[in-house]
């Protein structure tokens, strides 16, 4: 499959990213992108919206940060544009008011989850206090809705016009398919069903920016396989990746980022994403950190 039909990142682009060059931290910047992704997916299946479309706002959104900063867009918007704009792209389009509601209801549950972790870590007796979370809905005229409506209509301008209206995205299902066909591997249910669980999951990385589709399917099919302890043929000269034009190096890498989503992580990260949600707190937390570094110095 020639990588010419879709865009990939550069590796001036890998190395240095417009979020590192503003002084947002490797590991900050990964867990905002995967937090972004995953409000995607949640408001898409709140919309009823076909995998298709979830999967190519996913990959927009990745590609979106290899020439932008999270300095000048929250992640908010920029997801919330980039499932409005692929819902067009797969001919099943969404309405306008819907998305910013189910946005507005997923910003509102993330800031109540991280109002209750930081009860939790006073203690018992405080984490108590809290109340359940309730939605409440914006009125039918309200300003914030309006807000929402032309920060929405200007990512979606601005999602086309950085990536230079280039918005074609391959997605993996039917190559892998085909791969499994091929080791013989497409009717055992319990493969193509995990396999298929990592290709969404590596949809929270980077990795659908930055190799061709025939890597990320051999990544998904080599973590399923060594998971489930299926034998396949992996010693030179018969690799069973280099059947589809996959380099063990980055078929390993892309399995390494797959992997790292289901690292353990501290309460603190967990929560750190969601109160990072707007440019305006991203910019205020990048001016505290720099401000403490000084101060340290």
């Amino acid at each position: 499959m020639s990588t010419a039909l879709y865009p990939l990142a550069s590796l001036s682009q890998i190395e240095r990213t417009p979020s590192g060059e503003d002084g947002i931290p490797a590991d900050l910047e990964e867990d905002l992108r995967s937090f972004g992704c995953k409000l995607i997916q949640q408001a898409g299946m709140l919309l009823k919206q076909k995998q298709v479309a979830m999967a190519t706002a996913q990959i927009l959104f990745q590609r979106f940060w290899y020439v932008t900063s999270l300095k000048q867009f929250g992640i908010g918007d920029v997801g919330m544009g980039a499932l409005y704009l692929a819902s067009k792209l797969e001919e099943c389009p969404i309405r306008m008011r819907d998305l910013i509601n189910v946005y507005d209801l997923l910003l509102q549950r993330a800031a109540h989850e991280r109002s209750a972790a930081a009860k939790a870590r006073l203690g018992p007796t405080a984490a108590a206090v809290l109340p359940d979370f309730k939605y409440t809905p914006m009125s039918y005229f309200a300003q914030a809705f309006y807000d929402l409506k032309d920060a929405l209509v200007v990512v979606e301008m601005q999602i086309l016009k950085r990536l230079g209206f280039n918005v074609h995205v391959v997605l993996p299902y039917g190559t892998l398919v085909n791969y499994l066909r091929v080791l013989g591997l497409v009717n055992r249910e319990e493969v193509s069903q995990r396999a298929w669980g990592y290709l969404n999951d590596a949809l929270q990385t980077p990795v659908y920016a930055l190799y061709p589709v025939p890597t990320i399917v051999s990544a998904a099919i080599l973590l399923t396989t060594r998971h489930l302890r299926i034998p396949l043929p992996s010693k030179p000269p018969n690799c069973w990746w280099e059947l589809f034009d996959a380099e063990w190096e980055d078929v390993w890498s892309v399995a390494g980022h797959i992997m790292r989503l289901y690292r353990r992580r501290s309460a603190e990260e967990v929560v750190r994403p969601m109160g990072l949600v707007t440019k305006r707190d991203v910019r205020k937390w990048v001016d505290n950190r720099t401000q403490s570094n000084e101060i340290a110095s």
